[in-house]
């Protein structure tokens, strides 16, 4: 009695198995990668995690035992990228639910007499800080970043380019930073111009 090459070198079908999974699977690659990113993308809005999710489906049929077990490859890949997309967006789901910051406990919010007191403090140290600055430095910053006007607004109020608008709430933030910092008011000017 002799023994089959199979039966010889078990591995041998293994081998043959696997490098035929991975010529299907590059078929499937070739032929439909670009339908089921589109099919994946329309589910996230995000192309990026569609291409992820799909490798992550072409790495699964490439760890199937064996594909004859599956006789419709590309329906069962588009089943898995599915499966795993689903997946994805409840996981996304949850994450931005436990982000909420309405699932924070309320007593931190709750205003005490010691919050009261250092934000008046912090108010009215910004205040003085500011009453340091140019008044086109303040009313840029004022107006930009207490009002939430735009730059383009801000620049016609003040009649001035958008440019230097933008470069009057930065300088003032340099300055407020540095301040804060405890640096004098005029070194904290001197690096505001440099």
């Amino acid at each position: 009695m002799t023994l089959s090459d199979s039966e010889k070198h078990p591995e041998g079908p293994r081998k043959a198995d696997a490098a035929s999974r991975a010529a299907e699977v590059s078929r499937l690659f070739k032929e439909h990668n670009r339908t089921l990113v589109l099919y994946l993308a329309s589910r996230f809005k995000d192309v990026q995690s569609a291409r992820e999710v799909a490798q992550e489906a072409y790495v699964r049929l490439l760890q199937l035992e064996s594909t004859g077990t599956v006789s419709f490859l590309r329906a069962y890949l588009f089943k898995v990228a599915g499966n795993i997309a689903i997946d994805r967006l409840r996981q996304q789901k949850t994450r931005s639910r436990l982000n909420q910051p309405e699932e924070l406990d309320d007593t931190f919010f709750e205003p005490s007499p010691e919050r009261t007191l250092i934000a008046r403090e912090e108010l009215a140290q910004l205040g003085r800080l500011l009453a340091e600055l140019p008044e086109k430095y303040q009313q840029a910053f004022r107006l930009r970043r207490l009002e939430d006007h735009s730059f383009a607004d801000i620049a016609r109020h003040m009649g001035i380019k958008e440019r230097m608008v933008r470069r009057y709430v930065t300088n003032t933030l340099v300055y407020l930073r540095l301040r804060r910092e405890g640096v004098s008011s005029a070194d904290s000017w001197r690096q505001v111009q440099a």
